[in-house]
């Protein structure tokens, strides 16, 4: 069997849905950062383990999550608004089952597509689908790097699996929508300084036959375009086919771009910190 690890802050409104798409699982622990609403009723009220530590960031909470003891060996460990389909979870099982046989040479590590959901339909284009994630993997293999945007490290081989989950990712609002953004807009914007004085952009990454390498290449670029909320926008809407989505597809473009753009006003007001002007 796999154990399941579900982090948590005030998810009340994803949670129980969450829960119930991996009720197959007799190891269900959530590990809370002091919800203030209905998220640890829920959780215990569907017979999950409560665990809870306050957030510092986001590297050391989950390596922190990573440490509390499972049940079995493989975890698997969805957000709050993720959905686990029957099938994904029947292909977990199979791939549990197949790394066992397969002894030392297995994989660690597993990573799975999702399909990003929004105004009712899969946004597949705007979402520069098909984006690979690790949900499923040995904890003691892996470690974290960075403090924001995660990269996973793995102690060993990674596998991939076919199935894919659905990620809700606007099912708490709008309004939190941008709360949270605007946090990850700040680490966004310091980290894009960081690049921009100490680093260049890994051409050769480009080319890497690794999804994640190609996508911080793009990222390192990024920081250095001219108009680059627009840039954004232009790309994931024209170039990435965005329009083909439709309704959702123009209005999840334009809060990306919106993203970009408290982004670029974050790196304008740390740039005028550093240099004692007042923004």
């Amino acid at each position: 069997m796999i154990s399941v690890l579900i982090l948590t802050l005030n998810e009340e409104a994803n949670l129980l849905s969450c829960l119930e798409a991996v009720s197959w699982s007799d190891d269900i622990v959530v590990f809370d950062s002091y919800s203030t609403d209905r998220t640890v009723e829920i959780a215990r009220a569907r017979g999950a383990r409560v665990i809870q530590r306050k957030f510092d960031n986001e590297r050391d909470h989950r390596a922190a999550s990573l440490q509390i003891g499972f049940k079995y060996p493989w975890l698997y460990n969805p957000d709050a608004d993720e959905l686990t389909p029957p099938a994904l979870r029947d292909e977990m099982l199979q791939a549990v089952r197949d790394a066992a046989a397969q002894g030392a040479d297995s994989p660690s590590a597993f990573r799975c597509r999702f399909k990003t959901m929004f105004l009712g339909r899969w946004i597949r284009f705007s979402s520069l689908y098909p984006t690979w994630v690790v949900r499923l993997f040995r904890p003691d293999k892996v470690r974290f790097e960075r403090t924001i945007n995660l990269r996973y490290v793995i102690d060993g081989p990674e596998g991939t699996l076919r199935q894919h989950f659905e990620h809700y990712t606007f099912n708490n609002g709008i309004h939190a929508w941008f709360e949270k953004h605007n946090r990850y807009a700040l680490h966004e914007a310091r980290e894009s300084l960081q690049s921009l004085t100490a680093g260049g952009i890994p051409w050769r990454s480009f080319f890497s036959r690794h999804a994640a390498d190609r996508r911080r290449a793009l990222k390192e670029l990024s920081f250095r375009l001219p108009c680059r909320p627009l840039a954004r926008f232009f790309y994931m809407y024209v170039v990435k086919l965005g329009f083909l989505d439709g309704f959702a597809g123009f209005h999840y473009c334009v809060l990306l771009a919106v993203y970009e753009y408290m982004i670029v006003l974050n790196v304008l007001e740390l740039r005028r910190r550093q240099q004692g002007l007042k923004l």
